[in-house]
């Protein structure tokens, strides 16, 4: 057996995984989605003429820079072959912490304790995943269920409003061409498309979704890696949250209801497999732009919010229709 983290491990454990070879890098397959947000965004701006205004197209990062920030959390989680279902809770309480932390001491506190939080979370659904061999699906929901109450009896289920003028620039601030929010979505967009690119931890990511078995036996500390895709993702919906307290400028434990849906409907949009080994940050991105320019046209129109429910749904069953199809193609 190859030593952990060995190259000559690594090569086997992506060797066992070829699907995961294949899509790791641009190739003709993705001009499809390229296509598809290309149309989108011509049909809107038929529909609305006024869609590519510059105002606008700021409206639509700013307000899906959260949920941005988010996926590319949920992009590492489901590449490595799980998905967490918890990062709507652990957003609502990072963005309730955040806020009545702010109202008592300083905003760089709140903030550090937030993102503490929301690591620590993420370590324990890492845990319970990894090493307790738990289903995602029920390690998140029954983790979910947890956070969410843990935030409601801090909050005393009661809104947070800290008066500090200043807590409100990390979700309404302006710095240059752009809100500080999308700012800081470009820079995690930025850093986890490196890693998940140019590094081993991401080549490993790569082999242990694709074939966990030949990981395993390559050497790779799977239970390690893909644990630490879920800190990432909790220290991410812990950052997004404050993001949105900070928008709102209050801090509610009832919050963030729609944050695991969403976040992985993006994900599964952009192409990366419910069944792990493929995908790319860049890829969740067109995944947001797509969801996002779809619902600011909805709502640019007035359409019902139970109609855009129902759409989203269907985007997201065609979305993994889709990659079902793609995948019995290449079999």
């Amino acid at each position: 057996m190859k030593s952990p983290g060995s190259a000559n491990g690594l090569q086997s454990a992506i060797a066992g995984a070829p699907a995961a070879k294949r899509r790791m890098p641009f190739d003709v397959s993705d001009l499809g989605m390229i296509a598809a947000l290309i149309g989108v965004v011509i049909v809107a701006q038929i529909i609305y003429p006024a869609f590519l205004t510059w105002t606008n197209i700021r409206i639509i990062l700013s307000q899906n820079a959260p949920l941005g920030i988010v996926a590319v959390g949920m992009t590492f989680v489901m590449i490595g072959g799980g998905f967490d279902l918890s990062v709507g809770a652990i957003y609502a309480f990072a963005a309730t912490m955040f806020a009545k932390i702010a109202m008592q001491n300083g905003l760089v506190e709140a903030g550090a304790c937030a993102l503490v939080l929301g690591t620590v979370c993420g370590v324990i659904n890492g845990a319970v995943v990894a090493y307790m061999r738990i289903n995602p699906f029920i390690a998140t929901l029954g983790s979910a269920s947890i956070f969410s109450g843990f935030a409601f009896v801090y909050s005393n289920s009661t809104p947070q409003t800290p008066d500090n003028p200043n807590f409100m620039i990390l979700g309404q601030g302006v710095w240059g061409p752009l809100p500080i929010s999308v700012w800081l979505l470009i820079v995690t967009v930025l850093i986890g498309g490196f890693v998940l690119a140019k590094t081993v931890y991401g080549q490993s990511l790569y082999a242990i979704g694709g074939n966990e078995t030949a990981a395993r036996l390559s050497g790779l500390r799977v239970g390690l890696i893909r644990g630490s895709t879920f800190a990432l993702v909790g220290m991410l919906a812990a950052l997004a949250g404050m993001i949105e307290a900070s928008r709102l400028a209050v801090g509610q434990a009832d919050i963030g209801g729609t944050i695991p849906l969403d976040a992985i409907a993006v994900v599964i949009i952009g192409g990366t497999s419910l069944l792990g080994g493929e995908g790319a940050v860049w890829r969740s991105v067109v995944g947001l732009l797509i969801l996002g320019s779809i619902t600011n046209l909805f709502y640019s129109l007035a359409v019902d919010p139970n109609i855009q429910l129902v759409a989203k749904g269907a985007i997201v069953i065609g979305a993994v229709g889709l990659d079902v199809w793609s995948r019995a193609r290449r079999r």
